[in-house]
């Protein structure tokens, strides 16, 4: 979930063809896709007959074949074929099509509302889901034309609330952990804002000279964080996304999703030395975030201290946190 009744999606590389991709959210599964004429779709990934799943992972298809029994469904959602049904008594194929729910796009994701009363037009997404916050991510380039690369999953050891937080402490910790990105950074131009439901993170880039004219992280670098578990991450030529789901009190998944700028998505080297490069990152992240879930479970351990300085995000995090707690 990502901000009350929104769940996001990345859009895939065909933003305006017909395509699907299957997506579990918790208990949820759901499927979204492009009919022929390009209009938005979102439905519940579940076969109205004997509840089977009726797609994975993405691609390009004219209509869903349940894997199952073989029922038929459109890109709308209607049932076109439900296979040996003779003899069934007081079946009415238009009530069995897919379950809808609603979709809507902001730059480029893709946002489903599972509250069937609320409209979810770009305008009202981009209010509940951003706030104030839409008009500088769109400033800095989340919202503009990228391709994408690829996506990486990461299973971790800890509670997802840990990893929030390392993402949210302004950088405390990179000049201790993560010394490769460290020297790409300009730490000293390193600033956080705090809106309604969204912080955002800046700092400049270094001054390190880069041969080759290698430089992942350009002058200037953005990470967003997007109430309660959504991170939008804009530097370079780059941006990627992560999204983490909880998969119980001790472990999360995170997804990565990397774009780029369309004139370099042809350059395989340099796409290759950054992939690196923050496949780095992420498995400096992963220690810490299992080590801090090791020393939570320890019995010395009680509870710490904001740096205020620096660890403002976490607290905005927290505060809204134990706001949703208490509803």
């Amino acid at each position: 979930m990502v901000h009350r009744s929104f769940l996001l999606l990345s859009r895939t590389r065909h933003p305006l063809l017909p395509w699907m991709a299957g997506r579990r959210l918790g208990n949820a599964e759901f499927v979204v896709c492009r009919d022929g004429d390009g209009k938005l779709q979102a439905f519940h990934n579940v076969c109205r007959h004997h509840a089977s799943l009726l797609a994975y992972g993405s691609g390009r298809k004219s209509c869903f074949v349940c894997p199952y029994h073989g029922w038929t469904y459109g890109l709308d959602g209607s049932l076109l074929k439900a296979t040996r049904i003779t003899g069934i008594q007081n079946f009415n194929e238009h009530e069995f099509g897919l379950i809808s729910v609603k979709a809507a796009t902001w730059g480029p994701f893709v946002l489903l509302n599972m509250e069937q009363d609320v409209d979810s037009d770009t305008d009202i997404v981009e209010k509940e889901w951003l706030g104030s916050s839409s008009e500088l991510l769109s400033n800095n380039g989340v919202d503009s034309s990228l391709s994408f690369v690829c996506r990486r999953d990461y299973m971790i050891e800890c509670n997802w609330k840990v990893f929030c937080d390392n993402y949210l402490d302004g950088g405390y910790h990179v000049p201790y952990a993560h010394k490769g990105l460290a020297s790409g950074l300009n730490l000293d131009h390193y600033s956080t804002t705090i809106y309604e439901k969204v912080s955002i993170q800046k700092c400049e880039g270094g001054s390190t000279e880069r041969t080759n004219d290698y430089d992942r992280l350009g002058s200037k670098a953005l990470y967003a964080f997007v109430y309660p578990n959504f991170m939008i991450n804009r530097y370079g030529p780059w941006m990627d996304t992560n999204l983490v789901l909880p998969l119980g009190p001790r472990k999360c998944q995170v997804i990565f999703d990397y774009f780029i700028e369309p004139s370099l998505m042809d350059n395989k080297d340099f796409i290759e030395r950054s992939l690196k490069d923050s496949e780095r990152v992420q498995v400096e992240d992963v220690v810490l975030c299992e080590g801090v879930q090791r020393g939570l479970e320890s019995p010395a351990y009680d509870i710490g201290r904001y740096a205020p300085t620096v660890e403002n995000a976490m607290h905005h995090f927290h505060c809204l946190l134990h706001k949703s707690l208490k509803k």
